[in-house]
């Protein structure tokens, strides 16, 4: 373990907060908040002919500056995909006691007065050419450059910058597997092991690089290579990549909209036993990073029934509501959370890649609100594609990502070989034989995203799916005629009605669309519901059969 001093902050590994497996890359962060941090606005316009170049700067200015200390974090705007962006500054403030130095018009000028010297020099990325700007990245993290474009270059000559890489005509006529070939050729021996950015996410003439100071930070190698068969060149590139990683190291970032689908890219991650962390535009994470949870605070869930209690179901209908996607692009700020009984869905990894936001959602909690692990491990992957060599490892990464989290129920999600439209997102029995051999003390597990059939119970340990898939633009009326159909479909009480909610449904619409059904439905904590199910068990043993339909995302 290793011990510094930066800017006043004494870093340690997080060897000290979180008890680590070797799975875990290890991050240093200060023994408390800074007294003060810069926050700097930026606006709604993502394009490449609009503001879009001076956010590329300012993320790049973050990274390299975030290197000695939370020191720049970015206010983006309400409606960002990760909403809780915005209340985590007043919880920065209020809780963590960081005074923002604020700079409201996202000034180029002043930030680089500021943090410029943070830089070496410039890297100049080529306005005609996306995957430049993606290359950029990747120098910037290894070169401690900054990223521009030949519209900024006067504007950081003025603050003693000058250009050290010049991309400007340098990938003409190139595709970008010959691009991304050569910042490989060039920068990947001096590139994190446990970190790589996929670039992706947003196509054509907008990008939104969020992600990009984490990874400017951690001298990530960047790019937005397809793990899509109809381009070799790009796969064979990209499994280069992902081999030279560290075992069990993060992918962050997005796949792109543009080249290969969620499916692809997340299965050919777990090939590699690589633990996916989603989102392209999840911002500050080089500050959040390394805010330390505060001395009197303690993850606790908001648990309903004791380990060993004992229940029974009755003859009704019992239903549990999950949110997935993670809490921060969905539904938590929105009318009605505490109104009933509700799942999240935690990303477990930001228990130390992004402490104070995890404790804003558990301080944050109601009584209602309970919090599951997932998905499937530790971050998205997909179990069905990881090497059964390499689950065990994963799995005790989980398992004490668990246990400092104080989560009892798994969610399994699966899309290797099909998702809620095709194929299938069954589980095979030797499968979930695994994860129930690897989580012995867990309440039990969920499956799915969209409805699937994989369902057991394993002593008082239910392994259950969805039933129900409730999209965010489904309409109340059509979602309850749904449900109606489903429990005529399933006479039998007690019946267990799993619903999983997409991102952005609101929980008052989930109760709107409960009030309408004609049965009565018991709406219960999804610890109780557990319970309910094991006390009883109405529902068939069922796994992935050999003749069930697949499709590979091809």
């Amino acid at each position: 373990m290793t011990i510094r001093r930066i800017l006043g902050f004494t870093t340690v590994g997080l060897l000290l907060q979180l008890p680590l497996t070797a799975a875990t890359p290890q991050l240093s962060t200060a023994d408390r908040a800074p007294d003060e941090a810069a926050l700097i606005t930026v606006s709604d316009n993502w394009r490449f002919d609009g503001d879009l170049p001076t956010h590329a700067t300012l993320i790049s200015l973050q990274g390299l500056a975030n290197r000695n200390g939370p020191q720049i974090y970015l206010e983006y705007p309400a409606d960002w995909q990760w909403e809780i962006a915005g209340p985590l500054i007043g919880y920065l403030e209020e809780r963590h006691g960081i005074d923002w130095q604020r700079n409201p018009s996202g000034d180029l000028d002043s930030a680089l007065a500021q943090f410029g010297s943070a830089a070496k020099g410039l890297v100049v990325w080529d306005k005609g050419i996306r995957a430049s700007l993606i290359v950029a990245y990747t120098i910037s993290g290894v070169e401690d450059l900054l990223v521009v474009n030949e519209d900024q270059l006067e504007l950081a000559a003025r603050h003693g910058l000058k250009p050290v890489v010049d991309l400007r005509g340098k990938f003409t006529d190139q595709d970008d597997a010959d691009i991304y070939q050569w910042a490989y050729d060039e920068y990947y021996e001096r590139c994190s092991r446990d970190f790589y950015v996929v670039l992706g996410g947003h196509w054509g003439a907008v990008m939104q690089p969020a992600i990009a100071d984490f990874g400017v930070q951690q001298k990530a190698f960047f790019s937005d290579l397809s793990a899509n068969p109809k381009h070799p060149e790009e796969l064979a590139l990209l499994n280069r990549v992902l081999a030279g990683q560290n075992p069990a190291s993060i992918v962050l970032g997005w796949h792109s909209y543009g080249k290969d689908t969620e499916g692809q890219h997340t299965t050919l991650v777990g090939n590699y036993g690589l633990k996916m962390e989603g989102l392209h535009n999840l911002p500050n994470v080089s500050f959040t990073s390394q805010i330390p949870l505060t001395p009197d605070f303690k993850f606790t869930n908001s648990h309903s029934v004791e380990p060993d209690e004992k229940l029974v179901a009755e003859d009704k209908v019992y239903v549990a509501a999950i949110a997935t996607d993670s809490m921060g692009i969905g539904a938590w700020t929105k009318p009605g959370r505490g109104k009933i009984p509700y799942g999240w869905q935690v990303l477990m990894n930001w228990s130390w890649m992004n402490p104070p936001a995890l404790q804003f959602f558990y301080e944050d909690k109601t009584p209602n609100d309970y919090f599951i692990a997932g998905l499937s491990g530790p971050g998205y992957m997909y179990p069905k594609s990881i090497p059964a060599d390499k689950f065990p490892a994963l799995m005790a990464d989980a398992r004490d990502l668990m246990s400092t989290l104080d989560l009892r129920i798994m969610e399994i999600m699966d899309y290797s070989e099909g998702n809620r439209h095709v194929g299938n997102t069954d589980l095979p029995k030797d499968l979930v034989d695994r994860y129930y051999r690897e989580f012995p003390d867990v309440l039990g597990f969920i499956n799915g995203y969209g409805s699937a059939r994989t369902f057991d119970l394993r002593g008082d340990q239910p392994f259950l799916s969805y039933d129900y898939y409730l999209g965010v633009d489904r309409p109340t009326e059509e979602a309850a005629a749904d449900l109606e159909e489903l429990l005529r479909l399933n006479p039998q009480r007690p019946y267990f009605l799993l619903i999983h909610v997409r991102e952005r449904t609101t929980i008052e619409q989930v109760s709107n669309i409960l009030d309408n059904l004609s049965d009565e439905v018991e709406v219960v904590p999804l610890d109780k519901y557990m319970k309910l199910a094991a006390s009883r068990k109405t529902y068939g043993t069922r796994y992935q059969e050999p003749e069930d339909p697949i499709d590979l995302n091809k």
